[in-house]
């Protein structure tokens, strides 16, 4: 089984896009406007159920359509592109607990099989430990990782796994660094990359 395992802060965190998109195509359904992006990150947090609550709230729905509504948006959230077969982690130096309930606020957890944190092991990345426990907790044959520092490009490195850089994170050097990446600027673009890397012999 191949793998993707992922960054977190500036990686993947930044998932507001796609929670926006599904929001309004949910609210175009009900002949309501779009809500810009500021808004629907401040209702972030908690899970997508006060989430959708708070879009209600927001756009005088009312709160006896809830239930509906909230799955009504969880299925076009859920429809964005998707790890198609992949197993996926998540590899942070942020601590364990912190990271997971980023996961939960974004509703986000039940993708992930395994979380390693900046306190899960003795040592953090760019030691190559935390990614390769990641691949072995994962039993994983091939993997990718997934990141958008230099601390990812140089963990990948020495673990000697392919790396996939999102060039919309956090980073300090420019992009000519990673220069032994696969770059990315938008998602999207992940899972076809990720099928013809891992397919690779």
């Amino acid at each position: 089984m191949n793998a993707l395992i992922f960054d977190l802060d500036g990686t993947l965190i930044d998932s507001a896009p796609d929670i926006q998109a599904a929001v309004n195509k949910m609210l175009a359904e009900e002949g309501i406007g779009p809500l810009d992006l500021a808004t629907v990150i401040s209702f972030i947090g908690n899970g997508m159920p006060k989430l959708v609550e708070r879009v209600l709230h927001a756009v005088q729905l009312p709160q006896d359509r809830h239930s509906a509504l909230y799955e009504k948006t969880l299925l076009l959230y859920n429809q964005a592109p998707s790890a198609q077969g992949h197993r996926l982690a998540i590899c942070t130096n942020k601590p364990a607990e912190p990271a997971q309930q980023i996961l939960r606020d974004f509703n986000l957890e039940r993708f992930f099989e395994v979380v390693v944190g900046g306190d899960s092991l003795p040592v953090k990345k760019p030691n190559p430990a935390p990614l390769q426990h990641c691949v072995a907790r994962l039993g994983a044959s091939a993997a990718l990782y997934i990141g958008d520092s230099e601390v990812d490009y140089e963990t990948a490195q020495q673990t000697q796994i392919p790396f996939v850089f999102f060039t919309g994170g956090y980073r300090n050097a420019s992009a000519a660094f990673f220069q032994n990446a696969h770059h990315i600027d938008q998602f999207s673009a992940l899972p076809a990359l990720a099928d013809s890397l891992l397919k690779r012999p």
